[in-house]
């Protein structure tokens, strides 16, 4: 679990330098749950694998210095194309650092449940893109412009309402563009712009490398902000509920929440990385109060029986 929090945190900003394999990873995720047409993967971790040339030193301290500045700038405004080629460079080195699940149905299904979901959103327009990862934890994890990533042991954990209330929370992260404006303010905060740029195009990347990692390994160690979670929570319920999903899913999960250690390291991350359950428990019951009554006590669909109904 530590592991997968250091390399979401070197994730964060390292996506200036994504090398050509990890994009690549992209390639693979939309072939695998894409819909493309295309036949089946027989290995979808298999490109991830193959050699590749190196990224050339000038683009990568280009593309670096471009985002930096962007990250940092004082206005307020990103456009939704950058927003979306920050959140693939992101997600090609999160697929770098852990594999995608060789179910290909399960990525599918996940996919399909996550696009439907995101369809009932204020941005159904995003290229968006969900999957799950070979990773035994209890966590899910979004980047800016679209890109929704849960791990199987999340999925092992959750019924389909639940994880629709999780897909949901995550996608309102987008949405919001929570993360995209935490990341601006820590860079703001924390990075001569000027400076960075310099460094990048005189090749002295291991300084910035280091504010980097720094950066990243705080945002995701902390988490977002606690506002953030609770607007998503309040958000993901009702849009949960919009997609034709009982409201309580996320409720339920939060409930798992409660009742873990913190000693349990399969859910160590999501339990240090979020406000306390009970506390965002209470804030959901006096935002829902009992308008979504009606739309609950749907019959309960396990993940692995939809799968076996799609088999």
């Amino acid at each position: 679990m530590r592991t997968l929090q250091l390399a979401l945190g070197a994730a964060l900003l390292a996506f200036a330098a994504a090398s050509p394999a990890q994009n690549r990873a992209l390639g693979v995720l939309n072939s695998v749950i894409g819909g493309g047409g295309g036949a089946p993967l027989a290995n979808p971790l298999g490109s991830l694998l193959a050699p590749a040339a190196a990224t050339p030193p000038a683009a990568t301290t280009a593309a670096g210095a471009d985002l930096f500045a962007l990250l940092a700038q004082a206005g307020d405004v990103i456009d939704e194309p950058r927003e979306i080629e920050i959140g693939r460079q992101l997600a090609a080195v999160l697929l770098g650092s852990k594999p995608l699940h060789p179910d290909l149905q399960l990525q599918r299904y996940v996919n399909q449940l996550g696009r439907w979901i995101s369809l009932q959103s204020s941005r159904p327009q995003l290229p968006w893109s969900f999957a799950v990862l070979d990773d035994p934890g209890f966590n899910a994890f979004a980047a800016p412009g679209g890109y929704v990533f849960v791990t199987k042991g999340l999925v092992d954990r959750v019924d389909e309402a639940e994880l629709a209330g999780i897909l949901a929370h995550e996608i309102t992260h987008v949405v919001d563009k929570h993360h995209l404006t935490a990341l601006r303010a820590k860079a703001r905060a924390g990075i001569a712009t000027s400076l960075v740029a310099s460094q990048l195009r005189n090749n002295l990347g291991g300084a910035v490398q280091a504010q980097l990692l720094a950066l990243g390994k705080n945002l995701y160690a902390s988490g977002l902000d606690q506002a953030d979670e609770f607007d998503a929570d309040r958000h993901g319920v009702a849009l949960a509920a919009r997609a034709g999903f009982d409201p309580y899913g996320l409720a339920s999960v939060l409930q798992q929440l409660r009742t873990e250690t913190p000693d349990n390291p399969l859910f160590t991350l999501s339990l240090a990385t979020h406000p306390p359950a009970q506390q965002r428990l209470d804030l959901l019951a006096t935002a829902m109060g009992n308008r979504l009554d009606g739309l609950a006590g749907k019959p309960r669909v396990t993940v692995a029986e939809r799968l076996a109904r799609r088999r």
